[in-house]
């Protein structure tokens, strides 16, 4: 009797172990579309704007061309100024990025430890997430210098309030039960937040470092505008005074590089982490 389900079995096994390793292939094949497809209209719209300025199509002066702005990369990068303008604005971006998340992280928490101090400051973070940090630029200039500092402090402004509001939703939204069973035998504060807050958490913190590269990345842009001599938002602006739009669409190539590989390391550290 034993050998015969045992018979039977195999052939059962074997065939879900194939209908998986379809789906892998599928899933895999699926993907590899995908980013063929992505890369062949990122590459469409290139020839398709080098093609249009060429032909006159649109105006060479005020859109350049995808040729024009790779020789000027090519420039300053022979010149070494190019890798100064990218390593100043990766720098203000971290450092902002980081305050920002560390700072958010850092109040969040303390809300959480004193609810009674969350229910009184609640209105003032609506109101502030709400606001228009951008406009608060000339005031950071002032307090901290027209320089980097004021600069990373603008991108850290931009992103902090976000991690709050999430982090503080992400908190209330923690099934309550376990924090009372954790309760009953005598667990802190410390040790609830650590053990179960913190992890349940972890997944929306993740999600909110991606939107927060996004918010880092305009408060650098925009603090360079203002008082940036260096980065590629100084680049961008240089390029306006001069009448040369060929360096404004390098520094928002480079923007969109930049931005587009910090946000693909954290999606990835997110489905490392996040699941």
């Amino acid at each position: 009797m034993m050998v015969r389900e045992w018979t039977e079995r195999v052939p059962q096994t074997y065939r879900l172990e194939k209908l998986q390793q379809e789906l892998i292939l599928r899933q895999k094949r699926q993907s590899f579309q995908v980013r063929l497809w992505q890369w062949g209209l990122l590459f469409a719209g290139f020839l398709f704007w080098e093609g249009a300025s060429r032909q006159g199509w649109l105006d060479p002066l005020l859109f350049s061309s995808p040729s024009a702005v790779f020789r000027l990369l090519e420039e300053l990068a022979r010149e070494g100024t190019l890798w100064t303008h990218i390593g100043v604005t990766v720098y203000e971006t971290v450092v902002g990025f980081a305050l920002g998340v560390l700072g958010g992280a850092l109040v969040a928490f303390l809300l959480w430890l004193f609810p009674f101090l969350l229910r009184i400051l609640d209105p003032y973070l609506v109101v502030l997430n709400s606001l228009p940090k951008i406009a608060l630029g000339p005031v950071f200039i002032v307090a901290f210098g027209a320089g980097t500092r004021a600069i990373m402090v603008i991108a850290a402004f931009v992103s902090i309030f976000v991690t709050i509001q999430v982090l503080i939703s992400a908190f209330r939204d923690v099934d309550e039960n376990y924090v009372r069973l954790a309760r009953s035998f005598g667990a802190t504060k410390g040790m609830i937040f650590r053990k179960i807050i913190f992890p349940a958490c972890l997944p929306m913190l993740l999600a909110t470092l991606k939107v927060n590269i996004g918010l880092a990345w305009i408060g650098v842009i925009v603090g360079e505008f203002l008082v940036g001599k260096k980065g590629l938002g100084a680049l961008i602006v240089y390029g306006f005074q001069i009448f040369n739009f060929t360096y404004v669409y390098a520094g928002i190539l480079l923007v969109a590089l930049l931005a587009s590989s910090m946000y693909v390391a954290f999606q990835a550290l997110e489905d490392r982490y996040g699941g």
